[in-house]
């Protein structure tokens, strides 16, 4: 069925100049009931952007009404327990930004989907190399790029710029949640940010619980109830939390919000506006990009089925989940926290997407290998640091090996992986400042360089069908893949090696027989490095294949934050090299020094251009990107020499 849908216009101050009333236009959609937007802006003073010209951003609230018999929608937990309108639909609604070409035809087509991660807009920062409310050097616009925000996660603060959306509760439904804490400080009260959106049934009940371990994967211990008090979230307990250690808390709640219906507001969203006669871009294709938590959220869309519309149609022709690993994230579970960092808790089988039998249950099934999804399956990218191979359990490594981690598969053609070496989580700036929650300095690789040339490439396979750049990750069979433990990590002054840690459990996955075999050991396969400690697999940026530092994704936490024993989720480490002969001997640092890799400044740089120069010839960076991998190659240069 079709439901006419209206577009409405208002005037309201906006982000970027140039506010002007919006025309109204009609269209039908299946989902998508209304669209009100509040403004249309000029961007950037009307200034154009390359050959696309100008811009404008329109920003709104968008409405949907969901059909929970379709079949489409039967994956969604909970939806035969929401609330229904006269027409037997679900109705949820989201705010939307749309940021396009003022001229249509001046676009490249491209529809970005830009996964919010916890409300925030995340690729002008990332691609654009931008401050928040700016454009950068306008990377994605010059190129072309329609980019849209929705709101999809349920327990988004209130706040100013933050992307929310609104699904209706499963009324009269009653439960345990639950969620962990680690504090960095001591503190004589703690707020559990993950069960923000729940409240307690009855803060003063006997059946709440509260327990202490040593680390993530330690044996807990239960305090008394008499020893805590529930306020909210927030928890007073008697004698306080202690920095470094990890905290459970449970109690009982009702009325969970169907949070799942996330999946569908961005499945909707891209439907629309790909297929409505008359909404406001009419994109040729959609690339959904995720970053973290919201890379996660794409594996769990596709596995899930939500590339498929209602009326089985493709929605995104490429998606590319970034530092994601093998987990997935959960949203689509009744006392979901999507918040959640996803440490120990989000890897499940199936991880790989091609079909495969697990050891552990017997099962056969793959991410996209799978009823649900096996027929909308888009071109994808999978990019991942370190971080995402040794933290958090999040188990990398399973994405491109068997279930039990004993071989390397052959990767299916619309997919590609690349392992961005000697980066953590998220690039720390340059310089990086002392250590404070790390026992190390923050890794500084900036990866996003690579990245910028991805995303180009990624649109060029989308739209003309050109073979995107080979993958390149860790394998088993060349030896650049290992056993944790069988790392050739170099002896470093004061510095600790994670080699001894315990291999995380697998995550329970509801939709399997024996829940996935919940609770199993993961396979703890992580990438070999040379004698310098730096990895030698991947797209090895100038950083890495002309050092100064040891660039590591992982990171001990800091002793003055506690737990000194666990990594710090999501860090890795920075350890320069040291300058002279004299200093590695005064040191007893194994590394050569870095007067005795480069015998001047000049002969450095000449590396760096060289290296550089290569990975614009094999499409891994732009070849605009060079100087400025020079400029700061010259600045660590000096930094670390002094100049000399």
């Amino acid at each position: 069925m079709r439901v006419a849908s209206r577009w409405r216009s208002g005037l309201a101050a906006a982000a970027v100049l140039g506010v002007v009333a919006l025309g109204v236009a009609t269209w039908t959609s299946a989902e998508v009931v209304k669209v009100d937007i509040a403004t249309r802006a000029d961007v950037g003073n009307g200034a154009a952007f390359g050959n696309a010209g100008a811009y404008e951003l329109l920003t709104g609230r968008i409405h949907f009404a969901v059909d929970p018999n379709n079949a489409r929608n039967k994956a969604v937990v909970d939806i035969d327990k929401a609330p229904r309108n006269a027409a037997g639909k679900v109705e949820l609604s989201a705010d939307i930004s749309i940021l396009k070409p003022k001229d249509a035809a001046k676009g490249n087509g491209t529809l970005l989907l830009d996964v919010v991660n916890r409300g925030n807009r995340t690729v002008l920062g990332s691609f654009n190399r931008a401050a928040p409310n700016d454009m950068g050097d306008g990377l994605l616009l010059k190129r072309g790029f329609t980019v849209v925000w929705v709101g999809w996660e349920f327990d988004v603060p209130e706040r100013a710029g933050a992307v929310r959306i609104d699904v209706p509760a499963a009324k009269g439904v009653k439960g345990r949640v639950r969620a962990t804490l680690t504090p960095n400080s001591t503190s004589p009260s703690a707020t559990f940010t993950d069960l923000v959106r729940y409240k307690p049934a009855d803060a003063a009940a006997a059946t709440a619980t509260l327990s202490v371990r040593d680390g993530a994967l330690g044996l807990p211990s239960k305090f008394k109830r008499a020893e805590f008090m529930l306020d909210g979230n927030t928890v007073s307990l008697e004698g306080g939390f202690q920095a470094g250690r990890t905290y459970e808390l449970e109690y009982d709640a009702a009325d969970p919000p169907v949070a799942g219906l996330g999946f569908t507001a961005v499945r909707d969203t891209v439907a629309w506006l790909k297929h409505a006669a008359d909404a406001p871009v009419k994109p040729q294709r959609a690339l959904g990009f995720g970053s973290s938590q919201s890379g996660r959220f794409l594996r769990t869309f596709l596995y899930y089925g939500f590339n498929g519309d209602e009326e089985n149609r493709l929605v995104f022709d490429g998606v590319m989940a970034h530092i994601a690993g093998a987990s997935r994230l959960d949203l689509n579970r009744r006392w979901a926290t999507p918040t959640s960092l996803g440490q120990f808790d989000a890897t499940s089988f199936p991880f790989a997407d091609q079909a495969l039998r697990d050891p552990v249950t017997g099962v056969e099934e793959g991410a996209l290998d799978n009823p649900r999804a096996k027929d909308f399956k888009p071109k994808i990218f999978y990019t991942n640091t370190g971080v995402e191979y040794w933290g958090g359990a999040r188990s990398a490594a399973l994405i491109h090996t068997t279930p039990d981690g004993t071989k390397d598969l052959a990767l299916p053609d619309n997919e590609r992986v690349y392992f961005l070496t000697g980066s953590q989580h998220g690039p720390t700036r340059f310089p990086p400042a002392p250590p404070n929650l790390g026992a190390q300095k923050e890794n500084p690789n900036d990866y996003w360089l690579a990245m910028r040339s991805l995303i180009l490439a990624m649109n060029d396979w989308l739209t003309t069908g050109k073979a995107p750049p080979a993958s390149r990750y860790p394998q088993l069979g060349n030896g650049t893949l290992v056993a944790a433990g069988k790392v050739a990590f170099p002896a470093l002054p004061d510095v600790r090696a994670p080699q001894t840690l315990p291999a995380g459990p697998r995550a329970a996955n509801p939709l399997l027989d024996k829940q996935g075999g919940a609770g199993a050991a993961l396979p703890y396969l992580v990438p070999q490095t040379d004698k310098d400690g730096l990895e030698l697999a991947g797209v090895r940026l100038p950083d890495i294949e002309v050092p100064l530092a040891t660039y590591t994704g992982w990171n001990y936490r800091n002793e003055a934050i506690g737990g000194e024993d666990t990594l710090y989720p999501l860090l890795g480490s920075y350890i320069p090299f040291p300058a002279t002969a004299a200093a590695r001997a005064a040191a007893k640092d194994p590394r050569p020094a870095i007067a005795e890799r480069y015998a001047t400044k000049q002969t450095y740089l000449e590396k760096v251009k060289a290296a550089a120069d290569r990975l614009v010839a094999d499409r891994y960076l732009l070849a605009e990107d060079v100087q400025p991998v020079l400029d700061r190659a010259g600045r660590h240069y000096d930094l670390l020499t002094g100049g000399h």
